[in-house]
């Protein structure tokens, strides 16, 4: 079986000075760290410009990668190869890059579709003020005692007409016609609000 190599990438499954300088490296010898970077940080710089087609994010994805492997270097395993180990960082670093920029393209697409509501509007927001308002001032000066107990039983508590008329001891009928003449009240008093 022939195997093909990528140009400038190490031949060796496990380069003898490599896992010197890991173990080294695993004892935080900052030399180690060094030679290993420089060896290996063209390579993996390439490709990862090769995966991303952006020289700054490559930049930075190569140099998080050495980061972490700094980072996590008493875990390092001398013997075995150490590029296909920053590659696997590097990928994932890459990936983990890929699926926040699909968040932030969702989030902003999202973002970019929902309209103002309706206390987001100051002017929309004052109008309803003003109405409410006048609601109040209506229901106050134009109902009677019995149907302005009704309307806000009914409107303002939310309950049903079969409730209301067993609260106050009188028929549905009743409640259906006080709530009738309060609706058409409001409509009349309200028409230049509307």
């Amino acid at each position: 079986m022939l195997c093909i190599l990528p140009p400038n990438e190490p031949a060796d499954p496990v380069d003898q000075k490599d896992e010197h300088l890991l173990t080294a490296l695993r004892a935080s010898d900052k030399g180690a760290f060094r030679v290993l970077f420089e060896k290996y940080q063209p390579l993996l710089f390439r490709h990862a410009v090769y995966m991303l087609h952006d020289d700054a994010l490559a930049h930075d994805i190569t140099q998080e990668t050495f980061l972490r492997v700094w980072q996590h270097r008493a875990s390092l395993r001398p013997q075995l190869p150490f590029y296909p180990y920053l590659l696997r960082i590097s990928r994932n670093l890459m990936s983990d890059h890929v699926k926040h920029e699909k968040v932030k393209t969702r989030y902003q697409r999202e973002a970019s579709v929902i309209a103002l509501s309706e206390g987001d509007d100051p002017e929309q927001a004052f109008r309803l003020g003003r109405l409410e308002e006048e609601i109040v001032r209506v229901v106050n000066a134009n109902l009677g005692d019995r149907c302005r107990t009704i309307f806000l039983l009914s409107r303002i508590e939310g309950r049903s007409n079969p409730e209301i008329a067993a609260m106050l001891d009188i028929s549905i009928k009743t409640v259906n016609n006080h709530i009738t003449r309060a609706l058409k009240t409001l409509r009349k008093e309200l028409l230049p609000f509307l």
